[in-house]
């Protein structure tokens, strides 16, 4: 509810309430203000309510008396997956490994400064990789929250790639290494207690995907099946691995080789190819996000 003052005979809304401390006669904030109604008190004053939700990236400045960021999610970038792999009589067929997820945090509070500008990059999806019997496929893009005032925030590094090699239509078969989860890297300290100015306990904070209050971890791999024995065996690609703790699948692994592996979605990694008949093409990974709100905490 907005507080106005008259001044010079016009009304003006005010941004901040202070009273003087008799003690020390040092101007203090007013966080919350009252007024008896009927013998009642009620809130008529709140210096600061905590904003909707947002995804924007780029340049954000924190509003004026915020002094906290809630992320209810965030996450790296997942990987993208292996296409299958089929060959002439070389004894065996070969499995896409699929694409791993980002890193995450899910409902986690950090401190920020009042008017500071957050610089907000948010990790792009890996593609698929293309190479049959060599090639690597995209790591997903990190993201990262930087304070001009706060320094770095939270670094969310996206999946590693996965890859093969050596391999070729009439032999050997090719190598198929698994990608790799994204490592959680530099958090700011986290907020673990406290109560904003409208009330609300941020350790009833639990709307995230894992469903906690302050989690945060490291992605996860795709699986990576391998090579199956004989020829035009038929072997299924990997499926990527899951973000958010597992809360978000990733991508399924093509059953065989006429359907393709699926992308994997919020940070997820994408599905491997299969094989035989043919071979189908693997999948990208699931683009990194951000979601938050600003809070002025107590």
């Amino acid at each position: 509810m907005a507080i106005y003052v008259k001044s010079g005979g016009t009304w003006r809304e005010t941004s901040e309430l202070y009273f003087r401390d008799g003690t020390s006669f040092t101007n203090k904030t007013i966080l919350n203000g009252y007024i008896k109604n009927s013998g009642s008190w009620e809130e008529v004053y709140t210096l600061f309510t905590a904003t909707s939700y947002s995804s924007a990236a780029g340049s954000v400045a924190v509003p004026t008396n915020a002094n906290a960021i809630h992320f209810e999610y965030a996450v790296g970038g997942g990987s993208g997956g292996m296409r299958g792999a089929d060959y002439d009589k070389a004894g065996g067929e070969s499995a896409g490994p699929a694409g791993a997820s980002g890193a995450y945090v899910s409902d986690v509070v950090f401190a920020v400064t009042s008017g500071e500008t957050l610089t907000i990059n948010v990790g792009a999806a890996g593609s698929a990789g293309s190479g049959v019997y060599s090639g690597t496929s995209g790591a997903g893009g990190n993201t990262t929250v930087t304070g001009s005032t706060t320094g770095t925030i939270l670094t969310l590094n996206g999946g590693g790639s996965a890859s093969v090699s050596g391999g070729g239509v009439q032999g050997p078969l090719r190598s198929n290494t698994a990608s790799t989860g994204g490592a959680l890297g530099t958090l700011a300290t986290r907020l673990t207690t406290g109560t904003t100015t409208d009330g609300l306990n941020i350790t009833t904070f639990t709307s995230g995907p894992v469903g906690s209050f302050n989690s945060a971890g490291a992605g996860v791999a795709g699986t990576n099946p391998g090579n199956c024995g004989g020829d035009n065996c038929t072997i299924g690609g990997g499926t990527g691995g899951a973000s958010y703790s597992g809360n978000v699948s990733g991508g399924a692994g093509g059953p065989n080789g006429s359907s393709g592996g699926t992308a994997g979605t919020r940070g997820s990694g994408g599905g491997g190819g299969g094989t035989e008949p043919g071979s189908s093409s693997g999948a990208a990974g699931g683009a990194g996000e951000v979601y938050y709100r600003f809070l002025r905490t107590t």
